[in-house]
């Protein structure tokens, strides 16, 4: 019952920053926790972070800590992810993803709905 659609992946150059947008189509679209996973090349995809209905709560994969900021604008039906100081290891197709219910989560088992992803390729 919800699709999202994600956009705003390019290529930067280490320690360049990029913002990606996915912008969900469906109904009651802020009871919706939302995430963002990533999948490098020949890797598992990994959680990124996550936010509440509200904005209010926000968590992040240590190794995104400081570096990148989740955020959503309910009235958009727009989730956010602003990535800082970006390393060549961020280089990914990043995911949006849906999910059911009240408690963030960091697996992708979790989640309900999901993108089909936007690349971000960060050059040395």
């Amino acid at each position: 019952q919800v699709q999202l659609v994600e956009s705003g992946g390019g290529l930067v150059q280490a320690g360049g920053s990029l913002r990606v947008s996915c912008v969900a189509s469906g109904r009651a679209f802020r009871y919706y926790t939302m995430g963002w996973f990533r999948q490098a090349p020949g890797k598992e995809r990994d959680f990124v972070a996550a936010i509440d209905w509200s904005g209010g709560s926000t968590y992040y994969a240590d190794s995104m800590k400081g570096r990148f900021t989740i955020s959503r604008d309910n009235a958009k039906n727009t989730l956010y992810l602003q990535m800082n100081s970006l390393k060549p290891e961020d280089t990914a197709v990043y995911y949006c993803a849906a999910k059911l219910g009240l408690m963030p989560s960091e697996t992708i088992e979790a989640y309900n709905y999901w993108g089909q992803g936007t690349q971000v390729t960060v050059s040395s």
